[in-house]
Protein backbone atom coordinates (compact mmCIF):
# COMPACT_ATOMS: atom_id res chain seq x y z
CA UNK A 1 0.00 0.00 0.00
CA UNK A 2 2.59 2.20 1.11
CA UNK A 3 4.58 1.31 -2.35
CA UNK A 4 1.13 2.34 -4.36
CA UNK A 5 0.51 5.40 -2.44
CA UNK A 6 4.67 6.46 -3.55
CA UNK A 7 3.84 5.72 -7.44
CA UNK A 8 0.65 7.58 -6.99
CA UNK A 9 2.35 10.52 -5.71
CA UNK A 10 4.93 10.59 -8.18
CA UNK A 11 2.59 10.19 -11.17
CA UNK A 12 0.98 13.24 -9.93
CA UNK A 13 4.28 14.82 -9.76
CA UNK A 14 5.13 14.00 -12.76
CA UNK A 15 1.70 15.02 -14.43
CA UNK A 16 2.01 18.72 -12.71
CA UNK A 17 5.49 18.95 -14.36
CA UNK A 18 4.25 18.19 -17.75
CA UNK A 19 1.78 20.89 -17.61
CA UNK A 20 3.87 23.27 -16.11
CA UNK A 21 2.52 27.01 -17.91
CA UNK A 22 6.11 28.13 -16.96
CA UNK A 23 7.80 25.50 -18.99
CA UNK A 24 6.12 24.48 -21.99
CA UNK A 25 7.32 22.00 -23.96
CA UNK A 26 8.42 23.27 -27.62
CA UNK A 27 6.36 23.61 -30.28
CA UNK A 28 5.96 21.16 -32.74
CA UNK A 29 7.06 22.88 -36.03
CA UNK A 30 8.35 21.57 -39.59
CA UNK A 31 10.93 24.59 -38.58
CA UNK A 32 12.60 26.29 -35.86
CA UNK A 33 11.37 28.67 -35.77
CA UNK A 34 8.30 31.16 -37.49
CA UNK A 35 9.14 35.20 -37.67
CA UNK A 36 7.17 38.56 -37.37
CA UNK A 37 8.39 41.12 -39.90
CA UNK A 38 7.36 44.94 -39.73
CA UNK A 39 6.84 47.72 -42.77
CA UNK A 40 5.49 50.92 -43.61
CA UNK A 41 4.77 53.02 -46.81
CA UNK A 42 7.03 54.81 -48.23
CA UNK A 43 7.62 57.76 -46.20
CA UNK A 44 5.31 56.86 -43.47
CA UNK A 45 7.74 56.44 -40.80
CA UNK A 46 6.79 53.66 -38.32
CA UNK A 47 7.92 53.29 -34.44
CA UNK A 48 6.63 50.28 -32.68
CA UNK A 49 6.54 50.46 -29.02
CA UNK A 50 5.32 46.91 -28.61
CA UNK A 51 4.28 43.33 -30.37
CA UNK A 52 2.99 40.70 -28.00
CA UNK A 53 1.72 36.96 -28.86
CA UNK A 54 -0.93 34.75 -27.80
CA UNK A 55 -0.08 31.80 -29.62
CA UNK A 56 -1.78 28.99 -30.49
CA UNK A 57 -1.70 26.87 -27.19
CA UNK A 58 -3.28 29.73 -25.32
CA UNK A 59 0.23 31.05 -24.05
CA UNK A 60 0.87 35.00 -23.91
CA UNK A 61 4.38 36.36 -25.03
CA UNK A 62 4.63 39.93 -24.37
CA UNK A 63 7.05 42.69 -26.49
CA UNK A 64 8.65 40.13 -28.66
CA UNK A 65 9.64 42.83 -30.95
CA UNK A 66 9.63 46.68 -31.91
CA UNK A 67 11.20 49.73 -33.48
CA UNK A 68 11.81 50.97 -36.43
CA UNK A 69 9.14 49.33 -39.62
CA UNK A 70 11.03 48.49 -42.59
CA UNK A 71 10.60 51.33 -45.22
CA UNK A 72 12.06 53.27 -48.07
CA UNK A 73 12.45 57.15 -48.44
CA UNK A 74 14.37 57.74 -51.73
CA UNK A 75 14.84 61.73 -51.90
CA UNK A 76 13.45 64.17 -53.98
CA UNK A 77 9.95 62.54 -53.65
CA UNK A 78 10.97 59.90 -55.89
CA UNK A 79 9.00 57.26 -53.74
CA UNK A 80 4.99 56.22 -53.82
CA UNK A 81 3.40 55.44 -50.37
CA UNK A 82 -0.17 55.17 -52.04
CA UNK A 83 -1.36 51.34 -51.14
CA UNK A 84 0.63 48.33 -50.92
CA UNK A 85 3.32 46.48 -53.38
CA UNK A 86 1.70 43.45 -54.83
CA UNK A 87 5.13 41.34 -53.82
CA UNK A 88 5.62 42.68 -50.04
CA UNK A 89 9.01 41.89 -48.71
CA UNK A 90 9.37 40.38 -45.28
CA UNK A 91 9.80 43.80 -43.60
CA UNK A 92 12.08 43.90 -40.05
CA UNK A 93 12.15 40.39 -39.35
CA UNK A 94 12.35 39.03 -35.57
CA UNK A 95 12.21 34.91 -35.07
CA UNK A 96 9.97 33.79 -32.80
CA UNK A 97 11.73 31.26 -30.87
CA UNK A 98 10.17 28.74 -28.47
CA UNK A 99 6.42 30.20 -29.15
CA UNK A 100 3.88 28.21 -31.04
CA UNK A 101 1.83 29.69 -33.88
CA UNK A 102 0.10 32.49 -33.70
CA UNK A 103 -3.65 32.86 -32.75
CA UNK A 104 -3.63 37.09 -32.37
CA UNK A 105 -1.01 39.57 -32.75
CA UNK A 106 -1.24 42.50 -30.59
CA UNK A 107 0.56 45.87 -32.03
CA UNK A 108 1.00 49.32 -29.90
CA UNK A 109 2.89 51.71 -32.82
CA UNK A 110 3.73 55.62 -33.23
CA UNK A 111 2.47 56.81 -36.60
CA UNK A 112 5.30 59.42 -36.64
CA UNK A 113 4.31 61.36 -39.97
CA UNK A 114 0.59 62.48 -38.00
CA UNK A 115 1.87 61.96 -35.31
CA UNK A 116 -1.06 59.80 -33.64
CA UNK A 117 -0.21 56.48 -31.24
CA UNK A 118 -2.65 53.64 -32.36
CA UNK A 119 -3.38 49.83 -31.18
CA UNK A 120 -4.75 46.73 -33.03
CA UNK A 121 -5.47 43.43 -32.51
CA UNK A 122 -4.86 41.37 -35.57
CA UNK A 123 -6.24 37.76 -35.33
CA UNK A 124 -4.90 35.28 -37.18
CA UNK A 125 -7.20 32.35 -38.74
CA UNK A 126 -7.05 28.95 -38.30
CA UNK A 127 -6.74 28.22 -42.53
CA UNK A 128 -3.68 30.73 -42.15
CA UNK A 129 -1.67 28.56 -39.25
CA UNK A 130 -2.47 25.66 -41.83
CA UNK A 131 -0.67 27.41 -44.80
CA UNK A 132 2.25 28.04 -42.34
CA UNK A 133 2.74 24.28 -41.66
CA UNK A 134 2.42 23.58 -45.69
CA UNK A 135 5.57 22.63 -47.73
CA UNK A 136 5.49 24.01 -51.21
CA UNK A 137 7.55 24.51 -54.33
CA UNK A 138 8.59 27.74 -55.60
CA UNK A 139 11.02 28.75 -58.43
CA UNK A 140 13.59 31.45 -56.80
CA UNK A 141 14.64 34.10 -60.12
CA UNK A 142 17.80 35.06 -58.19
CA UNK A 143 19.61 31.69 -58.55
CA UNK A 144 17.17 29.84 -61.23
CA UNK A 145 16.49 27.25 -58.87
CA UNK A 146 13.35 25.28 -57.43
CA UNK A 147 12.81 25.22 -53.62
CA UNK A 148 10.67 23.82 -51.20
CA UNK A 149 9.85 26.87 -48.78
CA UNK A 150 7.45 27.56 -46.04
CA UNK A 151 5.10 30.55 -45.26
CA UNK A 152 6.92 31.17 -42.15
CA UNK A 153 6.69 35.11 -41.84
CA UNK A 154 4.00 36.95 -40.67
CA UNK A 155 4.02 40.80 -42.26
CA UNK A 156 2.53 43.27 -40.46
CA UNK A 157 2.25 46.63 -43.20
CA UNK A 158 1.41 49.30 -40.65
CA UNK A 159 -0.02 52.83 -42.02
CA UNK A 160 -1.33 56.06 -40.82
CA UNK A 161 -4.73 55.70 -39.77
CA UNK A 162 -4.14 52.87 -37.67
CA UNK A 163 -4.58 50.71 -40.23
CA UNK A 164 -2.46 47.37 -40.46
CA UNK A 165 -2.35 44.84 -42.85
CA UNK A 166 -0.68 41.16 -42.41
CA UNK A 167 0.56 38.50 -44.97
CA UNK A 168 2.07 35.24 -44.79
CA UNK A 169 5.87 35.68 -46.15
CA UNK A 170 7.81 32.65 -47.46
CA UNK A 171 11.48 32.59 -49.06
CA UNK A 172 10.99 32.32 -53.01
CA UNK A 173 6.86 32.06 -52.30
CA UNK A 174 4.04 34.37 -53.28
CA UNK A 175 2.71 36.41 -50.33
CA UNK A 176 -1.13 35.59 -48.87
CA UNK A 177 -2.68 38.11 -47.37
CA UNK A 178 -4.33 37.13 -44.22
CA UNK A 179 -6.72 40.35 -43.74
CA UNK A 180 -6.91 43.85 -43.54
CA UNK A 181 -7.09 45.65 -39.56
CA UNK A 182 -7.97 48.86 -38.42
CA UNK A 183 -6.72 49.93 -35.10
CA UNK A 184 -7.85 52.24 -32.03
CA UNK A 185 -6.07 55.52 -31.19
CA UNK A 186 -4.25 54.33 -27.79
CA UNK A 187 -5.52 56.79 -25.54
CA UNK A 188 -2.84 57.54 -23.38
CA UNK A 189 -0.13 58.47 -26.19
CA UNK A 190 3.60 57.10 -27.07
CA UNK A 191 4.89 55.52 -24.82
CA UNK A 192 1.69 54.56 -22.86
CA UNK A 193 1.80 58.10 -21.30
CA UNK A 194 5.13 58.27 -19.66
CA UNK A 195 7.00 60.06 -22.23
CA UNK A 196 4.36 63.62 -21.83
CA UNK A 197 3.78 63.04 -25.45
CA UNK A 198 6.52 63.08 -27.14
CA UNK A 199 7.34 60.58 -30.23
CA UNK A 200 10.37 58.47 -30.35
CA UNK A 201 11.91 59.66 -33.50
CA UNK A 202 11.62 63.27 -35.16
CA UNK A 203 10.51 62.36 -38.76
CA UNK A 204 12.96 62.15 -41.72
CA UNK A 205 13.81 65.35 -43.83
CA UNK A 206 12.71 62.83 -47.04
CA UNK A 207 9.11 62.21 -45.03
CA UNK A 208 8.65 65.63 -44.23
CA UNK A 209 9.59 66.93 -47.72
CA UNK A 210 7.27 64.41 -49.36
CA UNK A 211 4.36 65.17 -46.60
CA UNK A 212 4.84 68.84 -47.06
CA UNK A 213 4.04 68.24 -51.10
CA UNK A 214 1.80 65.63 -51.17
CA UNK A 215 -0.05 65.00 -48.02
CA UNK A 216 -0.96 61.27 -46.33
CA UNK A 217 -2.62 59.19 -49.26
CA UNK A 218 -5.36 58.08 -46.15
CA UNK A 219 -7.60 56.44 -48.18
CA UNK A 220 -5.67 54.36 -49.96
CA UNK A 221 -4.62 51.41 -47.24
Amino acid sequence: MKSLCLLLGLIISLSACARDPLNPPPPKLPYDRWSIGMMAPNYMEVWVESVDVLDQRGLAYYRVHGGLASIQTPPDNRGNPTGWPERVGSGALKPMTNIDLPEIIFVRWQSLVEPQTYHVRINIPEWAREEMLKPDEAYCRFDGKNVTSYRKNVTLGLAPGGIAKAWLIGGCLEPIEIGRFVGKIHPEGPDQGRSEGRYALPLSEESKAYIKAHGIPYDSW
